[in-house]
């Protein structure tokens, strides 16, 4: 009997080709994968490693607690409109890429297709704007302080997935500064009653 390549194991047919697995199969094994290199990697159970934060390095400090769901929802909005901005103006995104950073790319929050009208433009540059004014105002207010400035934060943490829970306790301060200014111009806050952007 000749020698040759092992034989790969699973279901074939009749005639013995191997059957490919399902798209659900394929995505199940996925996801089994992640959910336990989740496990491993963060120490949590089985049920917390399907919980979403984890997926991202802004979502595992508010799984740990270390911000506020205010913040959290702040940090998502912000993303938001940062990709969208980069997506609608041509711009590449950054690297390593986040999950909302390959969402824009593939379209999901705009990018391909037709040319964005003038209105969608005008629009994304005053949302865009709008944020870069208040993490320009978070710099000079902390100007003084220890650690590195709220926007050079926001952009390593929410931009570049950069992990932050080894981060100094001033990197941290500074953050959280940030997000709370984001959460208020994006009425999120709790003791803000106005939403800047829509």
């Amino acid at each position: 009997m000749a020698k040759g390549r092992k034989r790969k194991a699973g279901k074939r047919h009749p005639c013995g080709k191997l059957v490919q697995p399902s798209a659900a199969e394929t995505q199940r094994e996925t996801m089994s994968t992640v959910l336990e290199a989740r496990q491993r990697h963060y120490g949590v159970t089985a049920k917390q490693a399907r919980d979403e934060r984890l997926g991202t390095a802004l979502g595992r400090l508010a799984f740990t607690g270390s911000i506020t769901a205010e913040q959290y929802a702040a940090g998502q909005k912000y993303a938001e409109i940062y990709h969208r901005h980069h997506a609608v103006m041509g711009l590449p995104r950054p690297f390593p890429a986040s999950v909302t950073g390959i969402l824009a790319s593939d379209g999901v929050l705009g990018g391909v297709g037709a040319p964005p009208s003038c209105e969608l433009i005008d629009k994304v540059r005053r949302h865009y704007g709008a944020v870069l004014d208040v993490l320009d105002r978070c710099d000079r207010d902390l100007q003084q302080s220890p650690g590195p400035a709220p926007s050079v934060l926001v952009y390593r943490l929410i931009c570049i997935d950069e992990d932050a829970g080894s981060w100094p306790q001033a990197s941290r301060r500074n953050l959280s500064f940030a997000l709370d200014a984001l959460a208020e111009l994006f009425g999120m806050a709790r003791d803000s009653h106005r939403k800047v952007l829509i």
